[in-house]
């Protein structure tokens, strides 16, 4: 006979939960908490996690998701912002979890600031790891920004699945070439191998959002073999979707300090001056920046 799974929140819970710690979900923050189960569990599937991972969820809001990641994987480290919903999570994982309260710890911080370090001080003790796996409910505001913080400051990130708008989710995984292609699908390959994974509809969340949401997946990959920074790449890609109508030639001559001196840079890169942006990949923007002119050369021969 098959295993009863553990209950999730429902509804009711979360209605009870917020009115204990007097929450008013706002749009500032990005609170729209899951009240389906069924799409919690969707979500854990999607994520692909293993018993040995530790998983770092950002938003946990309530704790729906929370619970689900707990059942799938060894430790959760989950980073909130708001100090009501940070302070009642390890009573809702109590009262839901018993048996994981050991795995499961919170760090009541912006996301966007979090460090390695901080993430160290809080870990659960039933792991030694850094966090292997991001699984989020991201604040739409913020997602974008959140997401590469956190790939660049935590190698240790193999995949994830995070939550997003949808129209969001179509940029991130966008390829080159595609209407939707822009800086954050660029910036985000730089990490790693990233695919839609799926839509969420409006009605599961509390407050239920106006536009849908979408999943995405990524997966870590070594980064472009260059001899520029990943600032320096970021730098290029800014600047080719700056004006992306724009020919490259015209877009980089800023970055590059002349119109001359951007086709001078894409020549020696192999790319086509006329060419835009959104026709390059992020191996192509890492062989600009490794020719960006030398300014005092350029001052020299004027």
């Amino acid at each position: 006979m098959p295993e009863t799974p553990a209950p999730l929140l429902s509804a009711a819970d979360i209605r009870r939960i917020a009115a204990e710690i007097d929450l008013r979900p706002t749009k500032t923050l990005g609170q729209n908490y899951v009240i389906d189960p069924n799409t919690i569990r969707r979500i854990v599937a999607a994520a692909d996690l293993s018993a040995d991972d530790h998983v770092l969820e950002v938003g946990p809001g309530l704790g729906s998701l929370t619970l689900g990641l707990l059942d799938a994987a060894a430790a959760v480290t989950a980073v909130e912002i708001d100090p009501g919903p940070a302070a009642r999570l390890p009573q809702t994982v109590e009262e839901f979890r018993p048996g994981s309260v050991d795995g499961f710890s919170v760090l009541t911080a912006d996301a966007m600031a979090v460090s390695e370090q901080d993430l160290a001080e809080v870990r659960p003790s039933t792991t030694e790891l850094s966090p292997t796996a991001l699984v989020a409910n991201l604040p739409y505001n913020v997602a974008v920004p959140v997401l590469l913080h956190l790939l660049a400051e935590l190698p240790s990130l193999k995949q994830g699945l995070v939550m997003v708008q949808d129209e969001v989710a179509d940029r991130l995984a966008a390829a080159p070439g595609s209407k939707t292609y822009g800086v954050p699908s660029a910036k985000a390959a730089w990490y790693s191998q990233v695919r839609k994974a799926g839509t969420i509809g409006m009605n599961v969340f509390w407050p239920a959002p106006k536009i849908h949401s979408g999943l995405v997946a990524f997966t870590r990959r070594e980064p472009p073999v260059t001899s520029a920074s990943r600032q320096e790449v970021f730098a290029v890609v800014d600047a080719a979707f700056a004006q992306r109508r724009k020919t490259l030639r015209a877009a980089l001559a800023g970055w590059a300090g002349s119109a001359a001196g951007a086709e001078a840079a894409l020549v020696a890169a192999g790319v086509d001056p006329k060419a835009r942006g959104e026709v390059l990949g992020i191996e192509d923007f890492a062989r600009i920046a490794q020719h960006r002119p030398d300014p005092h050369n350029q001052e020299s021969t004027s």
